[in-house]
């Protein structure tokens, strides 16, 4: 029987098509295929390489059955069944597009398009596939803030009066490797408030319940960025610092703050005040809180999280291993565990409100978003 990640692989498993899996580096090589290779009822059934040789070298790291350097031969292959787009922002459209034609469900990286215009498309797009297509707000799968979320919502620290999140990044700092020099314009969709305001204040919504509104100021903590490799430094055109208030169903309010540049650990904490207790989640990791484990703590005192199938899982990999996890039992049984498209054009337009109040300083309300989404951390 064939293995996979040290497990065997069975002909039921769900074949997973991986768009994004460098050998040598790479989100995925460190969060997408230790999950697929770990969970049970996945495989890593195909890659994509830019090339011939790339996908095949892809393949024997990794594992996979098939490597491929077009996208339309993975896309056509009947034993993968899900197609993970892990790659740059401005690829997502085609990529999805593609895969969605072909009958394939889709998991897709956070942000979903370039803009709203495209996140909307892809997601009338999926509606009509009639696939299931999750996007990867990880944070949301994450143990400690679906226990964090399930603890609020007990009641054990009565009414929220308050919360606060400061969330850093190794990003968007004053010096750039010359390969990052495409987040530094707005265009393409990968930008602090696209990235890393979008997961902080998804994380939030998912522990907290809606976001009545948005306020937010910004700025460039470093106007000229230095590039490695020998270009000439370039002047920065999107915010480096973003600062947001927002309301919350039942009268608390909520602060956050995302700051690039930051070099030491890139902390995050967010606290949430309550009338009869307090609860903290803690964590610290360059590409920002999402990608790596919380800790929990209530009321002063650490706060046990049951990971269950994820323990194994390293600290880069718990989350997205949470993501499929849901997607795999959406695709069996049809649950909502998953989330979907539509929340990220609800979240993106969320984000289209913050900039504006950030360039008019006046207060956006947030129009629907988010919808609640079945076990609200989930």
């Amino acid at each position: 029987m064939p293995r996979q990640g040290g497990r065997a692989i069975l002909a039921a498993d769900i074949g997973v098509g991986m768009i994004g899996a460098s050998p040598e580096r790479g989100w995925a090589k460190l969060s997408h295929v230790p999950a697929v290779q770990s969970l049970a009822g996945l495989r890593l059934a195909a890659v994509l390489g830019s090339t011939r040789s790339s996908a095949e070298a892809s393949a024997r790291t990794f594992g996979a059955t098939r490597a491929y350097a077009e996208p339309a031969d993975l896309f056509g292959d009947p034993a993968v069944d899900l197609v993970t787009v892990a790659v740059r922002v401005p690829a997502h459209r085609e990529l999805i597009l593609g895969a969605l034609a072909a009958g394939k469900h889709v998991y897709c990286e956070w942000p979903l398009g370039r803009d709203l215009a495209e996140a909307e498309e892809l997601t009338l797009a999926a509606r009509d596939a009639g696939r299931t297509a999750v996007i990867g707000l990880q944070a949301r799968r994450s143990p400690a803030l679906r226990h964090a979320g399930d603890l609020v919502r007990s009641g054990v620290l009565g009414r929220v009066l308050s919360a606060r999140i400061i969330s850093e990044t190794i990003a968007f700092g004053p010096t750039i490797p010359a390969a990052e020099t495409y987040l530094e314009e707005p265009r393409n969709g990968a930008t602090l408030v696209t990235i890393h305001a979008g997961h902080a204040l998804d994380a939030a919504s998912a522990v907290l319940g809606p976001l009545l509104d948005v306020q937010a100021l910004t700025r460039r903590q470093f106007e000229r960025v230095a590039v490695v490799g020998g270009m000439d430094p370039i002047a920065r055109s999107t915010p480096d610092l973003i600062l947001t208030q927002s309301s919350l169903e039942g009268g608390g309010a909520l602060s956050v703050e995302i700051a690039g540049g930051r070099t030491r650990d890139a902390l995050f904490r967010f606290e949430v005040i309550g009338d009869g207790g307090t609860l903290v989640l803690e964590g610290a990791a360059p590409r920002g809180f999402q990608s790596s484990r919380l800790r929990l703590a209530l009321n002063g005192l650490s706060e046990p999280t049951d990971e269950g199938e994820l323990t194994d899982l390293p600290d880069e990999a718990v989350n997205v291993g949470g993501v499929y996890a849901a997607l795999r039992e959406s695709i069996r049984t049809g649950s909502t565990a998953t989330v979907g498209f539509d929340h990220a054009v609800r979240l993106t337009r969320f984000l289209r409100d913050l900039e504006a109040s950030a360039k008019d300083g006046q207060r956006r309300l947030a129009r629907g978003w988010p919808e609640h989404v079945a076990g609200s951390a989930g």
